[in-house]
């Protein structure tokens, strides 16, 4: 037996993946256990726990991956702040004791939290855009493919494509450190109020509510004036109006102001027109270069595959142009596409790389659904339900089907809990918030009564995957993952206002759009999971059920959480939700719990 530890850590979204004879067996991020959303902390908690889950103690551990080389990243930033001096001089004082102190002794660091779990193996540091390559080819389907990978930045990449053939993985081009799309996207985030490595969904989800027409000028503006964008999807920023480098903060906020005629927007605040459109702008600007770059790796590759992986590939709305566009037959993103996937990326690496071991291929793809994570016995159920004194009745299996399906579509809001659970950013049908998509009202209530989150967020369907096709535009393309957005389909839409283009984003969201009305973006996508029995037969099952009760095979999927806090993790963290929020009943493997005291 070879056991080969993945760890990400100390950027944000740390993690550990474990495999065995290369075969992933688990693989949890560090938030879940510690409730500390995108913790970055050394991963102690997820390595215990894919340590117990595959039954081994930390000395059966023969190499540990960490996911990138910390002192290249080291060298980037001293050749950064030199290129750039006298600037970013303050940024420089703060930045080193810490590099000094702790990042130059990271093998020393991750030696000594190793030992204290019992792991005393060989330690290697795979390249970041190595490790995310890793990551997206080595568990896809395809015995060869273009590999495109999209963050921030890892040690000096921020964008590569590469071609994985059979076990070898080939670097063909690489973009670097200052001109990186994932900062710039960030630029943007963090200049319409919101936080920087954790808020760039929001951006993308607002997109939307912009308005075509207005927004070209701040299209225009950006490709002027901001970024350089070649033919072949590389591309220069324009460093005098960005102050991530050197900067404490990520935009020349005087130079933008001059630019956009706004300020950085105060987090919370009103949302005018004008941060709408530039995030309309810098999504449009995103999904040009995403779809130029996928075009210079299918002419280096001459592959019909591609395979992704880096905080961008969980633009979702990019993805789904990227497929909308056929430029490759067969597309698969890695569903912890961001540093948290990392850790997986590079434990296979040794296993293929440094081992030298063969690849295995089958139809399916090797993420096990991504239900990576814990699971919780019947027992352990139990102890929860006696410990808080839980309203709770335990079904057999097709009741709870049938008596949570007519719950749903007589309008309740249920928590669903099963199995193990999901790993990466997704929800996906074991940690799950769930309600009818054809309530008129339930995004609202969902975003304001259960997330507590902002009005204008959007809510994903889960659809049996044969039917996807009933409703959306996806062809026969699964997305099993929730990364790719398609357009709901002609019939299910309601005529819009003649003046909808241009109402405010208020006005838009609660216009009526379509008869899945929960899930219909404002401009009539969605993001897609498919949901197959051979990965998550129990959701499946409970799909069914709600398609044999309603005629709609399609529910509301949100991550089970609320604002600011990662997804549960333990039967004890759902009860907590459940309780504290606007949900009508939570479900935890066959139990049915209702509100105490109250008939829901």
């Amino acid at each position: 037996m070879t056991a080969i530890l993945g760890i990400s850590a100390f950027y944000h979204d740390s993690a550990a993946a474990l495999l065995i004879d290369g075969t992933l067996v688990a693989a949890a991020q560090e938030e879940r256990f510690t409730r500390k959303k995108n913790d970055a902390s050394f991963p102690a908690r997820s390595i215990a726990y894919v340590l117990q889950e595959a039954g081994i103690k930390g000395d059966d551990v023969a190499y540990v991956a960490f996911y990138e080389k910390p002192f290249i990243k080291f060298e980037r930033l001293l050749e950064t702040y030199h290129t750039f001096a006298p600037k970013g001089f303050s940024s420089f004082l703060k930045a080193m004791p810490l590099w000094i102190k702790e990042k130059l002794y990271m093998k020393r660091i991750l030696k000594d939290a190793l030992q204290q779990q019992g792991i005393q193996a060989e330690l290697l540091f795979p390249e970041h855009h190595l490790s995310h390559a890793a990551s997206a080819f080595y568990p896809s389907p395809f015995p060869e493919a273009a590999i495109l990978t999209v963050d921030g930045v890892g040690e000096w990449a921020t964008t590569t494509i590469g071609k994985g053939e059979s076990s070898q993985i080939t670097l063909l081009r690489e973009l670097r450190f200052p001109h990186s799309l994932g900062l710039l996207y960030s630029a943007f985030t963090y200049y319409c109020g919101f936080k920087v490595n954790s808020g760039e969904y929001k951006l993308m989800g607002l997109a939307p509510y912009g308005n075509p027409e207005e927004a070209q000028k701040y299209i225009r503006i950006i490709k002027e004036r901001l970024i350089d964008i070649r033919d072949d999807g590389s591309f220069l920023l324009n460093m005098k109006y960005f102050d991530f480098a050197t900067g404490l903060v990520m935009t020349h906020n005087k130079r933008w102001k001059q630019l956009f005629g706004v300020s950085p927007r105060k987090p919370e605040s009103e949302l005018s027109p004008v941060y709408i459109q530039m995030a309309y702008a810098i999504q449009a600007v995103t999904e040009e270069i995403v779809l130029k770059l996928a075009t210079t790796a299918k002419k280096l590759t001459h592959s019909d595959s591609l395979v992704m992986a880096g905080g961008v590939a969980l633009n979702c709305v990019a993805n789904g142009k990227l497929r909308e566009s056929g430029l490759f037959r067969n597309i698969w993103i890695q569903p912890a596409a961001g540093d948290a996937g990392g850790a997986v990326g590079a434990a296979l690496a040794v296993w293929h790389l440094t081992l030298e071991k063969p690849r295995i291929l089958s139809e399916k793809d090797k993420m096990q659904g991504s239900y990576l994570g814990p699971s919780f016995t019947d027992k352990e159920v139990e102890n929860m339900i006696r410990h808080f004194g839980a309203t709770a009745r335990k079904l057999e299996q097709d009741t709870l089907y049938k008596e949570v399906s007519g719950l749903i579509s007589q309008g309740k809001i249920i928590g669903w809990f099963q199995g193990r659970m999901e790993f990466g950013p997704r929800a996906l049908g074991n940690r799950s918030i769930l309600a009818d998509p054809r309530n008129i009202e339930m995004q609202r209530k969902l975003n304001l009564e259960i997330k507590n989150r902002e009005s204008f967020r959007p809510f994903a369907p889960s659809v049996l995957a044969e039917d996807a096709d009933k409703y959306f535009t996806l062809g026969n393309t699964p997305s099993p993952y929730m990364l790719l957005v398609a357009k709901i389909k002609q019939e299910h839409r309601t005529t819009l206002p003649a003046d909808y283009l241009k109402m405010n984003y208020m006005q838009k969201l609660y216009t009526e759009r379509s008869t899945l009305q929960a899930i219909t973006h404002v401009d009539f996508s969605a993001r897609v999971q498919t949901v197959s029995p051979d990965t998550n037969p129990k959701f499946y099952e409970l799909l069914k059920h709600f398609k044999q009760t309603t005629g709609c095979s399609v529910l509301v999927n949100t991550s089970f959480n609320v604002r600011g806090e990662p997804i549960v993790c333990t039967p004890e963290d759902a009860y907590a939700c459940f309780i504290h929020t606007g949900m009508n009943h939570l479900v935890i493997g066959n139990w049915l719990f209702s509100k105490p005291d109250k008939n829901n």
